[in-house]
């Protein structure tokens, strides 16, 4: 018996959210007195999650799965968890996670904790802390099942680094035909995900303009940060729709999120409360979005945040 984690990749990379699981599958199977066993699906390399505390990989290669399909995946972890007599099961909280989350805990009659943001509490009963109301308050929940499924919240438990290594064992999981085929597939490959940035740069209609943006993608571009909007922004036109974020558009949980010239609307300030810093730009003083930051600056965008970019190049350079 193992804690079973999938760890998430993406064009063969892992991405970080996969370490992160790997790093609470690794305190839970502390709790249990048990292994770290890892699913990985049409993975380049799986010998970073020894780092992480995996000490098992089962490795999958599967021309089905090329594209993500929540039938075909859950299906593939569903069979890893009955090969390792899985009883945790570790997932992210990331989009394709919560998609297939569902359908692997009917396939494993488990129950399905989503937003775990620290490890169990107890494991008997098994005990976890959860983020509820869109991050505004904190439940405790308790899962009866004798299979579990814990959906890890993003950037909150962390990379713990455990030394280690991880031994490889090719797995080839049964996979039926969904009836679904993903014709392509277009990305982004030139940017920082929002899902995976540690930081955000993000702009609101006090940009006045698509024209203007380009302070804001300057000042990620010197931080390393995603560049994201507010909705009014999106829905103008000013930028595409996948970088909307806010209750109604992507989840942010970043360490550090900066928004310029966004007033802080309540659907805007429930998608990125998970952040851990936020600092606001603005030159309303009474802009909502200032009783929700870390830190604020009462000003021109369009002064303030060219200053900012100096101040850093100058910071970086000295580096």
């Amino acid at each position: 018996m193992s804690v079973l984690v999938y760890t998430e990749s993406e064009q063969g990379t892992f991405k970080k959210t996969a370490l992160e699981v790997a790093s609470y599958a690794k305190a839970v199977a502390n709790q249990l007195g048990t292994s770290v066993t890892a699913i990985t699906i049409n993975t380049d390399d799986a010998s970073a999650l020894g780092d992480y505390g995996v000490d098992k990989v089962l490795n999958v290669s599967n021309a089905q799965l090329e594209s993500f399909n929540a039938n075909g995946y859950a299906e593939a972890i569903k069979q890893a968890a009955e090969k390792e007599a899985a009883k945790v099961v570790v997932i992210s909280s990331s989009a394709n996670s919560k998609y297939l989350a569902p359908l692997l805990a009917v396939g494993l009659n488990a129950g399905y904790a989503s937003n775990v943001i620290e490890a169990p509490t107890s494991t008997s009963p098994f005990t976890v802390k959860r983020t509820a109301f869109t991050n505004k308050a904190f439940e405790v929940s308790q899962i009866n099942t004798d299979v579990k499924i814990i959906g890890v919240s993003n950037n909150s438990f962390g990379l713990v680094e455990n030394s280690g290594s991880a031994s490889t064992e090719d797995f080839s999981p049964s996979i039926p035909d969904s009836g679904v085929k993903v014709e392509s597939v277009d990305k982004a490959t030139d940017k920082v995900s929002i899902a995976d940035a540690d930081i955000v740069v993000s702009g609101g209609r006090g940009l006045k303009g698509p024209e203007n943006w380009g302070m804001v993608e300057e000042l990620a571009d010197v931080l390393g940060a995603a560049t994201a909007c507010s909705k009014p922004v999106s829905d103008l036109g000013w930028r595409p729709h996948s970088e909307h974020v806010g209750q109604t558009g992507k989840p942010v949980a970043s360490n550090l999120y900066i928004a310029i010239g966004i007033s802080g609307a309540i659907q805007h300030l429930a998608g990125i409360n998970a952040s851990k810093v936020k600092v606001v730009i603005n030159t309303d003083e009474e802009a909502p979005f200032f009783k929700a930051a870390d830190y604020g600056v009462v000003g021109d965008a369009f002064e303030v945040v060219p200053q900012l970019i100096e101040k850093l190049k100058t910071f970086k350079a000295q580096q």
